[in-house]
């Protein structure tokens, strides 16, 4: 059976286009970023003022708002991307920047506990949430690039 060049062209921009929309559809919204960051701050700046009731109501509020951002984005993903299609290159830029933001906020807290600076752990989680906004959708950015770039058939 031959098929004509034309047909298999639109068929393969056909199969690239559903791609695509597969990926787009399962990334992360950039408004997931700064919603997990401010709910960072809100939730440590609660634990700093060492106020029992204010902790309670802080951690509960953490908790809800977190509970809430990650069912949207959940209830928004329709299919899961497969690790064949993210790779280890993706799954290493992932863990990268989770480890990386971890380190910069355990860091600078215990630097700026040892300083005996005021609030150390909420300074410290400041340019966490700042690394997650900015960092967030840019890691997104890749990712999606990465998975594009893969050939259709697979990874390998």
């Amino acid at each position: 059976m031959d098929i004509p060049p034309v047909d298999a062209e639109l068929a393969l921009a056909e199969m690239q286009a559903r791609r695509e929309q597969v990926v787009d559809t399962n990334l992360v919204p950039r408004w997931f970023w700064p919603a997990v960051g401010g709910l960072m701050l809100l939730f440590v700046g609660a634990i700093e003022t060492g106020v029992g009731s204010v902790i309670a109501v802080g951690t509960i509020g953490y908790a809800l708002g977190l509970g809430a951002v990650i069912l949207a984005v959940v209830r928004k993903a329709r299919v899961q991307v497969r690790f064949d299609l993210l790779g280890a290159r993706g799954l290493g830029a992932i863990v990268g920047f989770a480890v990386g933001l971890t380190a910069l906020g355990v860091g600078l807290g215990l630097l700026l506990e040892a300083l005996s600076a005021p609030a150390p752990a909420f300074l410290a989680v400041i340019p966490v949430a700042l690394g997650l906004t900015l960092g967030g959708p840019r890691l997104m950015s890749y990712l999606r690039g990465l998975m594009l770039s893969r050939p259709l058939a697979g990874s390998r």
